[in-house]
């Protein structure tokens, strides 16, 4: 928190800052709690990568208020090069009612598009994303999700020939499956883990997205990976918005895309996790 000095906070768009202390807020950004003007906000820093960088979660919190409970936004901007997302605070809890949280993300996943993937790159993540819109899901996963994090963990010397092999089948083993299944492009959340989710006096809320187009089998996938989602999420989703036959077995290649971008970002300690999916899907 040594960054903010109190010149840095007087460029915020507040008369007066009385109050600021660090919180949780996941591993990609510093987050704050500060009082301001007497009231009570969220703040999340990006150093040196300026405003831009939550022009995309600014974006994305915009596009599922439309259909599900997220946090409002306040403001966003850039100090000394400093990216900064204010919000108001909310008190969160993990604890509320799962059904309820289903049936919101059915609800999101009604918005259907025309196409799959998203009108801007995100390019300021540790992953890059490239939302170039495509009119194949197969095709948007492999070459613009799959693929670019295989050749990270080649450049990053995480994968072995072996492995790679596994990969370049699961690829195969995509591509056939994909062919029995019609994919339709919703608005996806993009990295809906259980930290990304919580209640407000009992109401579900979702945040932090990676918002784009795809096939909700993905989001399912990822839900999936660390826990967190209860059985009765998956049972009330699929009463207000049944998954085609087959989706159990699908979503694996989702959860090895999470998994995968895990290794790629936090190192080995992800590689069994990996391979264990990479067998699963081996044909």
């Amino acid at each position: 928190m040594s960054r903010l000095s109190s010149e840095w906070l007087k460029h915020l768009p507040f008369q007066n800052v009385s109050e600021i202390s660090s919180v949780s807020g996941g591993d990609i950004n510093e987050a704050y709690s500060i009082v301001a003007d007497n009231k009570e906000y969220f703040m999340k820093v990006q150093p040196n990568k300026g405003k831009q960088f939550f022009e995309h979660e600014v974006e994305g919190i915009n596009k599922l208020s439309e259909r599900c409970l997220t946090p409002q936004i306040v403001t966003y901007g850039e100090i000394d090069g400093d990216g900064y997302l204010i919000q108001n605070w909310l008190d969160l809890s993990h604890i509320g009612d799962q059904n309820k949280l289903g049936k919101l993300l059915a609800n999101v996943h009604h918005e259907i598009g025309s196409n799959f993937g998203l009108n801007h790159n995100f390019d300021l993540g540790k992953i890059p994303k490239n939302n170039h819109w495509q009119d194949s899901w197969s095709s948007f996963f492999i070459d613009q999700r799959l693929a670019p994090l295989i050749q990270r963990a080649i450049d990053q010397g995480l994968i072995n020939n072996n492995e790679l092999d596994k990969f370049n089948n699961v690829i195969n083993s995509f591509k056939i499956d994909m062919k029995s299944h019609k994919s339709v492009p919703s608005i996806l959340h993009g990295d809906l883990w259980s930290g990304n989710f919580s209640f407000v006096n009992g109401e579900p809320i979702l945040i932090d997205p990676d918002v784009f187009y795809g096939d909700r089998e993905f989001d399912i996938g990822v839900s999936t990976v660390f826990g967190g989602f209860n059985s009765e999420f998956y049972e009330s989703y699929n009463q207000n918005f049944p998954l085609d036959e087959g989706w159990q077995h699908r979503i694996k290649y989702y959860q090895l895309y999470y998994l995968t971008a895990h290794l790629v970002m936090f190192g080995q300690m992800y590689l069994p996790s990996v391979i264990s999916i990479l067998d699963q899907l081996w044909i």
